[in-house]
């Protein structure tokens, strides 16, 4: 009769507490969590997990707690798949390299596997946003492009908790602005051979048609060298991020050791 009493009594002290932080994986909460709530990212009851921690919290901003949730590592992730998810980021990273070294005045990165990756999706915008006119359609392979791995990203991270995937996604939009940087300089003199054979001279050229409707032609280049340096940048700050979370993983694939 004790015993159940005493464990009635922990049970209520339990459910008064509140938890700003999973005591099992460690994410952090924009706010307190009830001890009757479900951890989002492991899935944990935190009154059957134990008393919560006793942190020195202090007041965050919430781009503060933004960026503690970004560089979470994934909680139930395996010795295995981490291995071969640093495989992936040194691959990439050694592929980075060379799409960033393509002369994108001359399109050479048209020439890349990412590329002939790139082309359908962008052909399949210009498709899907036909309903809403003629510069719809045309922004829509450009846009449609960018779009599609963001919104993977976006998904990654609310959807599946999974920051290195959505890294890994947004790395993916950075390599396509990259590949867009060319199509947007030649707008200017027109060299680029497009999917009927043909240059922005001789036929139809989307950014063209998109720079003209500001009046930007003459500036073409420098819109095309300006995506260029912001792939770049993108790309190498993706590839920190997944870095810093596989960092992390580390650490606590060791500390479950």
């Amino acid at each position: 009769m004790s015993s159940d009493l005493s464990s009635d009594v922990m049970e209520q002290q339990s459910e008064q507490q509140s938890f700003r932080q999973c005591p099992k994986c460690g994410k952090a909460f924009p706010q307190a969590m009830p001890a009757s709530e479900q951890c989002p990212a492991c899935g944990i009851y935190f009154f059957k997990w134990g008393q919560a921690p006793q942190l020195h919290v202090t007041e965050t901003s919430n781009d503060e707690n933004m960026l503690q949730t970004l560089l979470q590592p994934k909680p139930d992730l395996d010795t295995t798949s981490f291995y071969g998810r640093c495989v992936a980021l040194l691959m990439l990273s050694w592929w980075s390299w060379s799409l960033i070294r393509a002369d994108y005045r001359d399109g050479e990165i048209f020439d890349s596997f990412m590329h002939n990756i790139l082309l359908p999706i962008h052909e399949a915008g210009h498709v899907f946003l036909m309903p809403f006119g003629e510069f719809m359609t045309i922004l829509g392979g450009s846009l449609f492009q960018l779009a599609l791995p963001f919104g993977i990203a976006v998904a990654f991270v609310v959807k599946q908790r999974d920051n290195f995937g959505a890294a890994i996604a947004l790395w993916w939009t950075s390599v396509s602005l990259l590949d867009l940087s060319p199509y947007i300089y030649d707008a200017l003199h027109p060299q680029l051979i497009m999917l009927g054979g043909h240059t922005g001279e001789d036929g139809p050229h989307d950014w063209i048609y998109l720079l003209g409707v500001f009046g930007q032609i003459p500036r073409s280049q420098h819109w095309g060298t300006l995506a260029h340096t912001f792939g770049t940048l993108f790309v190498v700050v993706t590839l920190l991020w997944a870095a810093v979370i596989l960092l992390k993983q580390k650490d606590r694939l060791d500390e479950f050791a």
